[in-house]
């Protein structure tokens, strides 16, 4: 099937002239790229997270595929979806599913549903693909929605991802999509997301699972960050680094009630 684009016009401009400036106006062609194992990425409208996302991935070479891990915001579909055919349409490109390695993730691990349903509306992963269509629209993707999991979970997804991408011969990243902390002041926002923060950049996804948890940090996509963190780890990613840290408030003017975002790269 060819997944239609479920947000545009909505979180990004809808046509194919437009999005195209408006990607540009994040992107930084003077920044020396580099082989990273994993990344993790904002989702939210490009007018907030787009300045985070748009320093991500002009840092990176842009690999074959995208293993890309997104929280499941819709709560259609099993636990773990994976959808494992088709094509992903947005306005400036057509990306195919790596049908090869998704279907390694899910023969490896019996917790992964081959599943479309959970990702139709879903725009966690969708509002990445501007961002990786501007510099490839050759690239693949293996799209992955998280609705739950326990920590075990996480870790039996992470080795299923890291056996596949063994199982291969081409460049693979794995990109967890997240937001941080929801509409809190400015200054708690940014005192909360320090704090799982440092457990990436920690390299420590049980740490990260149990803070958000304990802490109570309104992290979206802390399930898809634990198990890219995991993953990139088993395949010898040794360090991580901040790329950018923003706030909604720093476009809106609302430091009352906001929205974080981080850029993070694991090499």
């Amino acid at each position: 099937m060819k997944r239609k684009p479920a947000v545009a016009g909505q979180f990004y401009h809808g046509t194919s002239a437009r999005l195209n400036e408006q990607v540009a106006q994040y992107i930084h062609v003077d920044v020396q790229k580099e082989t990273v194992v994993g990344v993790m990425s904002p989702h939210a409208g490009l007018i907030y997270s787009g300045p985070v996302a748009g320093e991500v991935f002009s840092s990176i070479k842009m690999p074959q595929t995208f293993i890309m891990l997104g929280p499941n915001h819709t709560g259609l579909g099993p636990a773990i979806s994976l959808m494992d055919t088709g094509e992903w349409e947005i306005p400036t490109g057509l990306f195919g599913i790596d049908s090869k390695l998704a279907s390694k993730i899910a023969l490896n691990s019996d917790k992964v549903s081959r599943d479309a349903q959970a990702h139709l509306f879903e725009h966690s992963l969708e509002v990445q693909l501007p961002f990786i269509a501007y510099f490839s629209t050759e690239v693949k993707i293996v799209p992955i929605a998280l609705r739950s999991a326990t920590y075990e979970d996480c870790i039996d997804l992470a080795n299923a991802i890291a056996e596949a991408v063994r199982g291969v011969d081409y460049p693979v990243v794995i990109l967890a999509s997240s937001d941080m902390s929801h509409y809190l002041p400015e200054k708690q926002a940014r005192r909360m997301d320090a704090m799982a923060i440092e457990k990436i950049l920690a390299l420590d996804p049980s740490g990260l699972y149990e803070t958000v948890r304990k802490e109570r940090i309104s992290m979206c996509g802390y399930l898809p960050a634990t198990v890219m963190i995991e993953a990139s780890k088993l395949l010898g990613a040794d360090s991580a680094r901040l790329i950018k840290y923003a706030t909604s408030g720093e476009v809106s003017g609302d430091f009352d009630s906001v929205v974080g975002y981080a850029g993070i790269v694991v090499k």
